[in-house]
């Protein structure tokens, strides 16, 4: 997943800005969708990356987007804040202005769950990074309603402070979404060597989103999109 994104801040919008630019962005979205379609159709993206920077910039600078594989539908458009509360509003407008996900496109205002992370290796340098291999422990306060975590995988050891940082957040995101994880995970640690008492990662996330009363997201009702 190819992510990309605008820095130069413009002022910042007066609250009532939030629809009119969600609206625009969806009207300048359908104009660009038959090219945007036949970039994907032909496996060249970058066709249309730069005219869809521009696109989501005119919503906010700082959101962040992807075009990768549906879970229901062929193709994802995914916009975000990387949870940036001051970025909610934007992403919240944008979302309740999206059209219905339908055959083709879904449209998500976060990173959601990959179906089975698991099944995802992660390439940091010269690692080829299997995240079946990540195991967690996981303390749940219930109370809360949060869970602490710590991560390890046998490869941090051979990584850098940066790599292991990346790889300590990748099988979370991975596993919970982004929003999930942002939401319901308070501390976030990095265990160079194996603990006690660790589980796997679909274990995990049953963990947590029966802790947060939300469905699995690997159950049988997601589908991957097809190539």
């Amino acid at each position: 997943m190819a992510w990309f994104s605008r820095r130069k801040r413009p002022p910042t919008p007066a609250p009532e800005e939030h629809a009119r630019r969600a609206e625009r962005f969806w009207q300048r979205w359908f104009d660009l969708l038959p090219e945007t379609s036949a970039a994907l159709g032909d496996r060249e993206p970058q066709r249309v990356e730069h005219r869809l920077c521009e696109l989501v910039a005119d919503v906010h600078p700082d959101l962040h987007f992807a075009l990768d594989r549906g879970r229901r539908s062929v193709y994802a458009l995914v916009v975000s804040g990387q949870e940036d509360p001051a970025l909610r509003p934007y992403t919240d407008a944008w979302k309740a202005a999206a059209p219905p996900d339908d055959a083709i496109w879904e449209y998500h205002d976060s990173v959601p769950p990959v179906p089975d992370p698991t099944e995802v290796t992660v390439n940091l340098g010269a690692h080829r990074i299997r995240l079946a291999d990540v195991r967690v422990v996981a303390q749940v306060d219930a109370d809360e309603g949060v869970v602490d975590v710590a991560v390890h995988h046998p490869a941090l050891a051979e990584l850098d402070e940066p790599a292991q940082k990346a790889m300590t957040f990748i099988p979370l995101d991975a596993t919970l979404g982004e929003r999930v994880a942002a939401e319901r995970l308070r501390r976030v640690e990095t265990a160079a060597t194996e603990p006690e008492g660790t589980i796997g990662l679909l274990e995990l996330r049953t963990l947590v989103f029966e802790l947060a009363g939300l469905p699995d997201p690997g159950g049988p009702e997601i589908v991957r999109g097809a190539d």
